[in-house]
């Protein structure tokens, strides 16, 4: 962690009253590193591991630059996952909020025309993946004339899925003359290859390597048959009673396995994979950040994009095919300095891949004992009364942020002739109001959503009980929890 503050960067009083509100005391090595060059807008390559704060590190300064004035993106950041450009956008919506800033995530599994209609919309930042970026680009409904700030997030990671192609692409639509920022955990050839293609003069930013970023992770394993899974990992979790745990599977069918088994032994439980509604994915990862469960079942599609404090312990019940995908389960625990531990059930069968893994992360893993009899019997007690306990929901990081924000319905929009300089105008001539007052603004055929800031939100639903905007006498309460 630095010891210098956010404060000391050029930021507005804005972002650095968000960032204080969202609980960001001193940036994160990756943070301080990033932010003052970005700021000067150079070109970028950073090669940091997962966990080292790197959303904020590129989110704050995106933020920073753009211009709130201007209606067409001026941002595009690339995300190889829907998960991953959902937490973006969140974060650079967190980050941006008392600026104004707007932000978007596209991706696939989700309507079309409803991206559409949010893009007709004031939008700042854009985050998505690359096909689904791809295909608002080619149908017109993306605008990327503006674009002066490109980030392209978790880069080998793109390059594992295949998009890569699919991002020069992107990049050979969008103006020359624009800020590009790369960031990735490790730099393959063809990661590299992007860089001198599409980067000028880039400064080069090298964190840690796989070796360091594993060094507060207690790495160990297990040699185990496959049948004898299902009772080493109720051994492991009765004596290592985590806090917080993913439990990684190589397939959709054995984590449906293993959820069902730890469900039936009463586990505050859930499970995530790619075969699972996208909705549905969501909130089973927001239930797991606040806490409402102990133990989820995933496949590698958890691995990136999982920005969750506090998660103790990482099991691997299947070894990953691909050796980079250990350091990337691994980084889900041990994360901004805290420490966790990476167990992995490993078969027989499955030195060779294990060799491969220890030469990528370049140290031999730990090899245990299962848990003895009298261990199991000894920890029990504690496990079983940790099992019956109620979960303690945890408060999101924007909820103190959120506290001095209102968000309210007026019902009349576009079809009405409603126009965002309306409702500004408008309200900001309320007596204890000001422009700065009023936050970002979405306006629908027939209903238009305001944001109102610095808790002054009651102070508007009462005097539009009188007010009309332009001419017209609107029904104004507080918007519904979506």
């Amino acid at each position: 962690m630095s010891q210098t503050s956010f404060s000391t960067y050029k930021l507005s009083e804005e972002i650095v009253r968000a960032l204080d509100s969202l609980g960001y005391e001193q940036p994160t090595d990756v943070q301080a590193k990033v932010i003052p060059v970005a700021l000067e807008k150079k070109d970028l390559v950073v090669k940091s591991h997962t966990g080292s704060g790197k959303t904020a590190a590129f989110g704050i300064p995106i933020c920073e630059m753009v211009d709130w004035e201007e209606n067409s993106p001026q941002a595009l950041i690339l995300s190889p996952t829907r998960e991953l450009a959902d937490q973006v956008k969140e974060d650079i919506t967190n980050i941006g909020r008392l600026k104004r800033i707007k932000a978007t995530a596209l991706y696939g599994k989700q309507p079309f025309a409803k991206q559409k209609l949010e893009l007709h919309q004031k939008t700042h930042v854009v985050v998505g993946t690359p096909g689904r970026v791809i295909d608002h680009i080619t149908k017109g409904t993306l605008d990327i004339e503006k674009v002066r700030y490109l980030v392209i997030d978790e880069a080998d990671e793109m390059l594992n899925k295949g998009f890569i192609e699919q991002v020069g692409a992107i990049i050979d639509e969008l103006p020359k003359d624009r800020v590009t920022l790369l960031f990735s955990a490790t730099l393959p050839k063809d990661v590299e290859g992007l860089c001198h293609r599409y980067m000028s003069s880039p400064v080069y930013i090298e964190m840690v390597t796989s070796e360091e970023a594993t060094a507060q992770i207690e790495h160990s394993l297990i040699i185990v048959k496959e049948e004898n899974k299902p009772n080493l990992l109720k051994d492991i979790t009765i004596v290592q009673n985590p806090d917080s745990c993913i439990i990684f599977c190589r397939t959709q069918e054995q984590v449906d396995n293993v959820y069902k088994q730890l469900n039936q032994m009463n586990y505050r439980c859930n499970k995530i994979h790619g075969g699972m509604e996208q909705d549905d994915r969501f909130s089973v990862m927001n239930d797991f950040r606040r806490g409402k469960f102990r133990y989820l079942v995933a496949t590698d599609v958890a691995a990136r994009g999982i920005d969750i404090e506090n998660i103790t312990h990482v099991i691997n019940y299947d070894l990953p095919v691909e050796k980079e995908s250990y350091v990337h389960r691994a980084g889900r625990t041990g994360r901004a300095g805290k420490s966790g531990k990476a167990i992995s059930f490993v078969k027989p069968s499955e030195e060779r891949l294990l060799a491969d893994i220890e030469g990528y992360i370049g140290m031999e893993i730990h090899r245990s004992d299962a848990p003895s009899r009298e261990e199991v019997s000894k920890r029990m007690a504690a496990f079983e009364k940790k099992l019956r306990a109620e979960p303690t929901i945890k408060k999101h990081k924007s909820d103190q942020l959120n506290q001095e924000i209102l968000k309210l319905y007026f019902n009349g929009g576009k079809k009405k002739k409603l126009r965002a300089v309306d409702f500004v105008g408008t309200i900001a001539k309320i007596e204890g109001m000001t422009a700065e007052d009023i936050g970002i603004i979405t306006i629908q055929d027939n209903v238009t959503y305001v944001d109102i800031l610095n808790g002054k939100g009651q102070l508007v639903i009462q005097a539009m009980k009188t007010t009309t905007i332009k001419g017209k006498q609107l029904k104004v309460h507080k918007a519904l929890e979506k």
